[in-house]
């Protein structure tokens, strides 16, 4: 009787278990990796909620930096899913490498440089900025930051790029730009007009003349050597959705195909 019982009792427990089990929360079964450029942060940290909340079983590790070293480092094999540039080139650069879906390649965002300064300055306008009263001028590294490049671009057909040189900072990202005025450490820097409506304690004195400088176009594509490709491509498709190009607006940038 005993032996009966103490069987019973097993069974009873296997079935319990059993059912516990099937009733807990499945946890995340996919890290998908995304770098992206700096200039994204805040919207995609935003995105990447909603993303989550609607596919619990997928988890982002975003990886933001200046798009030319986060070229780099897939070129140099890092584990990338999905890679979102501020500029063509670097996206190009990978497409040549056969390193990215060329299929999953879309042109996302678009984006326009002003001119940034403390909320007391005199500056009035990009000309200004040869002027004896500005010391220093910020700007990303033109050899790796797509916003650098564009400013390059920008003041070398206003014909104020050499003038400039000697009052140069050049920064390693375009936030690190922003902050650079934000501290009063410059007398003004060139960013994108998405990283100045995130600033603290500066204005936008003008825009940067767009006919001096190449489309700031966001190109977003689905790494080659993804360890999770269907899933990579479905967060990629997210980002182009219309609920997603509500957010991207909101935080000033132009969605392009909408």
């Amino acid at each position: 009787m005993r032996k009966k019982l103490a069987f019973t009792g097993l069974i009873l427990v296997v079935v319990l278990t059993l059912v516990t089990g099937c009733g807990q929360p499945k946890t995340a079964s996919v890290t998908l990796t995304v770098s992206a450029a700096g200039s994204l942060k805040d919207v995609l940290n935003e995105l990447k909620a909603t993303y989550t909340h609607q596919h619990p079983d997928i988890q982002i590790a975003y990886n933001f930096a200046a798009s030319g070293p986060l070229e780099q480092q897939i070129e140099e094999g890092a584990p990338v899913d999905v890679f979102i540039s501020a500029g063509k080139p670097q996206m190009d650069a990978l497409a040549q490498k056969g390193l990215i879906v060329s299929s999953s390649r879309k042109d996302l965002l678009s984006n326009t440089l002003v001119l940034i300064a403390r909320p007391d300055t005199k500056i009035t306008g990009v000309e200004d900025l040869a002027g004896s009263a500005v010391k220093r001028i910020a700007i990303g590294a033109p050899a790796s930051v797509p916003a650098g490049q564009y400013a390059e671009e920008a003041l070398t057909n206003l014909k104020l790029w050499d003038k400039l040189q000697p009052k140069l900072v050049q920064g390693n990202d375009v936030r690190q730009v922003l902050t650079y005025v934000e501290q009063g450490d410059v007398d003004a820097g060139i960013v994108y007009r998405t990283d100045a409506a995130m600033g603290k304690n500066i204005k936008v004195v003008a825009d940067v003349p767009a006919s001096s400088y190449q489309p700031v176009d966001y190109p977003i594509a689905v790494i080659k050597a993804s360890a999770h490709p269907q899933e990579a491509r479905a967060f990629a498709a997210f980002l182009e959705s219309d609920q997603a190009a509500a957010v991207f607006k909101k935080y000033g940038f132009v969605v392009l195909g909408h």
